[in-house]
């Protein structure tokens, strides 16, 4: 140790590597099935954990752990049993002096195998094999820091430990053989703490002579040793008593407490932000040209087709829309289309309302399956004598009639909204929040500064992509993965650790149903229960299975077999682990107290179903849909499923090469020019991420709409992928996102295009104006 109680470093490296090996336990016969065992290794405030063995007494690893040690640490091997309804159950630990092994290895540590002796409470339960590798002391400075050894306190933060005096948190008297790894029982707290100073270990043990920390600051106790905060992170106090953490690295806060696995999660979001900017790279100059962006405003799509015969659809001084019907010379405001509809009352709940092409209204039953003429809600007929009309589920007519109903919504003139890439959240944030919900149907005009192009839906497509994206940043804490192997995202319940959490989450509401509304995509989806809840459809058991297959099965196995043969001691009670505090939630009044048995645990599942879909997220939701039905209220998705509405948010990503060419025009260039000809075979030769990235780099998005290319949309409507030659075999090649157009000049070889290409697509970002 220097003067000021700091570690010397005796070693090369601070890392080893400890390897757990396999373990033998005693094997209980009340458990049927055997335990599913897995290792946690605690050193010095760091904890790591191997993967799970699914029903053994003969576990085996191989698992390979890294950890920063000095030559006086202590490892402390604790053996768990995962529990899928219950807190994980401790089996044995075993502890190891680094520093013994040293000695006993002239003072080198180099693939050792040690079998260690695992115990509970009372006896010992089995062996444990690990192999400890990658360390190196000098012997004479190793013998003179082991007589000056005085550990200080971890970050303010008090050990209390036995009258033996040790200071480890490596006793054999552990927390609970029933408790999960961070659930002990609260030790007893002194009626009047210390200041949150460093101290020496007190001679103050709990009733059971285990250790235990004291956190002054925070005013709670914990079991495992408080892990000190990550380099560069600095921890203070604002002027309302609120906790909060300086990164000096970054220059960024955060209220959440930093621990080195959330540091390495931030850096892999970071990692996964610039695979995402170089996915959307794309060329710096894009250049739109005036007299055909004018030509294409003049082209209007009408997602319900033409009109009937004698009408026009024409527009007032003020913008409003009206219909003439020339035959009787009369005017309107209703579509003729779809007259009155607005006025009347709702279709029943499975029923829905199509157009034939000449715009006679007709209506399908989704619950049996048939078509007719005749208004469920009025009993009249639109047609009669009508031809019969085959029952489609058609997912695209249901977008078209959509996509009109938007239409009918929006505003006239547009909004700018203007951010920054390196702040585009919070610049977002302040800006879509700042307008009334209504304007937020208007055009938009998305200005990154520093770039001059003209939005003509190119640059909003890029914006929803980009945002969406950054969403995910953990740092927030807003959104979590599903499960560990399910990508999908729902709200966290730890997102109250920011106080302003249920502003960000009706500003994503209006986010989401702003990308609805205006047709654009977003680059990561939602569970499909959140889908269900956006559709306002009641949640099922069998919608568990998408987001955590285990804990599905589990209920599926309780409800298939006696439970009560299997001498399953379980409660109307559940575990809740949030930011590694266990709370313990009652599924019903007095559940804590209620057994489950075969009587009621169909009760049991059913509350325990919609416990594991909700979770404590119910205010988070409800800010989400307040913002939500500001921008689109939810009825006008009623004809959609969970799935149908997932395609219509994410769009597709498997991109069809054959129909890509298929839908695909030319300009100054013939299907067998050369240049095209060499441009299809590179896209052949390119897997899937890379084709998504020339689409993004065309269209300004990798996502497709339900049609495939044949649907692609422009700044006004449908507009097929286009290849125009441009410009000289030196230039690079150029994109027009609102128009879905590649420049793509005559280069000499195929060489020089895969090459112009692949620069293009990589190697740029940004929009330009020409």
């Amino acid at each position: 140790m220097d003067g000021k109680g700091k570690l010397t470093v005796f070693h090369t490296s601070p890392y080893l590597l400890v390897s757990v090996i396999s373990a033998k336990l005693k094997e209980n016969k009340k458990n049927w099935f055997g335990p599913s065992p897995y290792v946690e290794v605690i050193v010095d405030g760091q904890s790591k954990k191997t993967e799970k063995c699914n029903n053994t007494h003969s576990p085996k690893w191989k698992q390979p752990l890294t950890v920063i040690v000095t030559p006086f640490s202590k490892l402390v091997f604790r053996v768990w049993s995962h529990q899928t309804l219950k807190s994980d159950v401790l089996l044995g630990m075993a502890t190891l002096d680094v520093s013994d092994t040293l000695k006993s290895n002239d003072m080198k540590i180099s693939e050792v195998v040690q079998t260690l002796q695992l115990r509970d409470q009372t006896d010992a339960v089995g062996d444990l094999s690990v192999c400890l590798d990658g360390m190196t002391i000098d012997p004479e400075m190793f013998a003179t820091a082991e007589s000056r050894d005085n550990s200080p306190a971890v970050d303010g933060v008090e050990h209390r430990s036995s009258p033996s005096g040790r200071r480890s948190v490596n006793s054999t008297n552990s927390p609970s053989v029933s408790s999960g790894p961070s659930k002990p029982l609260r030790p007893p707290r002194p009626s009047r703490p210390p200041p949150p100073t460093p101290r020496r270990p007190t001679s103050s043990p709990d009733p059971g002579g285990r250790v235990y920390y004291v956190d002054h600051v925070e005013k709670r106790t914990t079991w495992e040793r408080p892990e000190p905060l990550p380099p560069g992170w600095e921890r203070r106090v604002d002027q309302m008593g609120r906790v909060y953490y300086v990164d000096h690295i970054t220059r960024t806060t955060t209220w959440q407490r930093p621990t080195m696995e959330t540091v390495r999660n931030y850096e892999q979001w970071q990692h996964q932000r610039n695979q995402l900017q170089g996915a959307m790279q794309q060329f710096n100059q894009r250049f739109i040209f005036g007299d055909q962006v004018s030509a294409t405003q003049n082209k209007e799509f009408d997602p319900l087709g033409p009109l009937p015969h004698g009408w026009e659809k024409r527009t007032d001084p003020n913008g409003r829309v009206y219909f003439v019907h020339h035959p009787t010379r009369a005017t309107q405001w209703e579509d003729p289309r779809t007259q009155g509809l607005l006025n009347e009352k709702p279709l029943p709940e499975g029923w829905e309302m199509r157009f034939t092409v000449d715009g006679i209204p007709y209506f399908v039953d989704h619950n049996r399956r048939t078509t007719t003429y005749i208004d469920p809600r009025t009993g009249k007929s639109s047609l009669e004598n009508g031809p019969q009309i085959t029952y489609v589920r058609d997912f695209k007519a249901k977008v078209q009639y959509f996509r009109f109903w938007c239409q009918q919504l929006s505003l006239p003139q547009h909004i700018k909204i203007t951010v920054s890439r390196k702040t585009l959240f919070e610049d977002s944030f302040q800006q879509i929040m700042s307008f009334n919900a209504q304007d937020l149907r208007r055009r938009l005009w998305i200005i990154f500064p520093g770039e001059e192009g003209l939005d003509y839906g190119g640059v909003a497509r890029e914006w929803f992509f980009l945002l969406s994206h950054e969403v995910l940043n953990p740092m927030y804490c807003l959104f979590e993965y599903a499960g560990k192997d399910n990508y999908c995202l729902q709200i966290n319940p730890a997102s109250y650790i920011n106080p302003d959490h249920l502003k960000y989450f009706k500003f994503i509401g209006r986010f989401i149903a702003m990308a609805l509304f205006h047709g654009k995509f977003i680059d990561t989806g939602f569970s499909l229960p959140f889908y269900k809840r956006i559709l306002n459809k009641p949640l099922a058991l069998k919608d568990l299975e998408s987001i955590d297959p285990e804990f599905y099965n589990s209920l599926m196995w309780i409800k298939d077999n006696n439970i009560e043969e299997c001498d399953l001691e379980m409660f109307f009670s559940v575990d809740k682990d949030i930011l590694g505090e266990i709370t313990t939630h009652e599924l019903k009044p007095g559940g804590g107290d209620i057994q489950v048995t075969e009587e009621n645990k169909e009760e049991y599942i059913k509350l325990v179903a919609e416990w594991r879909l909700s979770r404590g997220v119910e205010e988070q939701t409800q800010a989400f849909f307040e913002g939500f039905n500001e921008v689109l209220p939810q009825q006008y998705l009623q004809y959609f499923d969970a799935k149908e509405l997932e395609v219509m948010l994410c769009g597709m990503q498997e991109i069809d090469l054959t129909d890509w060419q298929r839908n695909t025009i030319y300009r100054h260039y013939a299907r067998n020019s050369k240049q095209i000809m060499w441009f299809w075979q590179f896209i052949k030769e390119m897997d899937n991420e890379k084709r998504m990235r020339l689409l993004q780099f065309v269209s300004g998005t990798c996502r497709l709409p339900v049609g495939g290319f044949a649907d692609l949309m422009g700044s006004n409507g449908p507009q097929k992928f286009c290849i125009e030659k441009v410009g000289k075999e030196n230039w690079l090649p150029r994109s027009h996102t609102c128009f879905n157009r590649l420049d793509l000049p005559p280069y000499k070889s195929y060489e020089q295009l895969k090459e112009k290409l692949m620069f293009a697509i990589e190697e740029t970002e940004g929009f330009g104006q020409e």
